[in-house]
């Protein structure tokens, strides 16, 4: 027998009265995105490189603004997909809306780095001074003389 294949209906396909989370894999409430400085100088770069150094990290940019991505999922995201203290879930839960969710798996990312060598080269590229050669010099060939006849 086949395996069961779900098809997930478009927002605007849904009844009413039926609920998005329904239907969802609960993407929200599998990781923590808090924003950070917005980096200016190399240093700066170092430590976002330290932190993509650790497991479950990433760091995007969404309209100029810097986010440190933590994957790791809720304590309370029961099986089914989900919250398992609804009644009494923190208020950021609550604030959070349905209307502008990821649900359509359409977002992205002005930036988006997931490995240290991936935000090390961004700040290379960024920093390397205007009209210098980020590439390795070439290496000097020895001169040749003619002989003498």
């Amino acid at each position: 027998m086949a395996p069961l294949v779900r098809i997930k209906p478009r927002r605007e396909d849904l009844k009413p009265g039926e609920c998005l989370c329904d239907h969802c894999p609960a993407k929200c409430c599998r990781y923590i995105a808090l924003p950070v400085e917005t980096p200016k100088k190399h240093k700066d770069f170092e430590t976002l490189r330290w932190f993509l150094l650790h497991g479950n990290i990433g760091i995007f940019v969404e309209k100029k603004s810097w986010y440190l991505l933590v994957h790791s999922e809720c304590r309370e995201l029961l099986p089914d997909r989900r919250c398992g203290i609804y009644e009494t879930r923190p208020q950021i839960c609550r604030d959070y809306s349905t209307v502008d969710c990821e649900y359509d798996d359409d977002w992205t990312y002005d930036l988006y780095f997931e490995t240290p060598e991936q935000i090390e080269e961004y700040a290379e590229a960024r920093f390397t001074a205007r009209g210098k050669n980020i590439r390795s010099p070439r290496p000097g060939l020895p001169m040749f003389k003619a002989r003498p006849r």
